[in-house]
């Protein structure tokens, strides 16, 4: 079992943490979560265990680039990755600055939604990327028609900056400081 890396209390919904990703043995669970139809805009729904083990074998072993497995209350909830924007997925699209960090989640797909709960996982993820001192800007870019993700974004400081065409989809690139993160947490820690 990883090691935790974060953890964050939610006054409403309890205990958030954070551990890498084993590719061996958290691919079933992940296979599950991004082949599901909730998932569209992971970009994975074609994609066998081997695929998705691969997937985050790879990213495991790359430099500029992490996977994490968030748990809620000790069970595994969500999924997040970090990357470098100057090398990764941005690399030519957006002039990275230093201290930029690239990010994407994605919240376990449920039957029994807890309201609130998708915000807790954002608000988790953006506390766990400013724990680094390193980190001055988060930058993400979803696929422009997710528009339940663009809410969430907007609700803890992302601010868009324009429409880029990626490989796979055109997206919202999109920036929050650590101001604005702060600036929008309040009553909703």
């Amino acid at each position: 079992m990883s090691t935790v890396l974060f953890t964050r209390t939610d006054p409403a919904l309890g205990e958030f943490s954070v551990r890498p990703v084993d590719p061996s043995a958290d691919a079933e669970l992940l296979h599950s979560w991004v082949t599901h139809p909730k998932a569209v805009f992971w970009l994975m729904q074609e994609c066998d265990l081997a695929a998705v083990e691969k997937e985050f074998t790879r990213i495991a072993a790359d430099p500029f680039h992490d996977a994490f497995l968030g748990l809620h209350n000790g069970t595994p909830a969500f999924l997040t990755e970090r990357y470098d924007p100057a090398h990764r997925e941005l690399a030519g699209i957006h002039t990275a600055a230093p201290g930029d960090v690239g990010m994407h989640f994605l919240a376990a797909p449920t039957d029994t939604p807890v309201h609130g709960f998708t915000r807790a996982v954002i608000t988790t993820v953006m506390e766990m990327l400013f724990a680094d001192p390193a980190t001055r800007r988060v930058v993400v870019e979803p696929d422009a028609g997710n528009t339940a993700v663009h809410a969430l974004n907007k609700a803890v400081g992302f601010e868009i900056q324009r429409t880029v065409s990626l490989p796979s989809k055109d997206a919202y690139l999109s920036t929050c400081t650590r101001a604005q993160f702060l600036a929008t947490q309040g009553d909703h820690r």
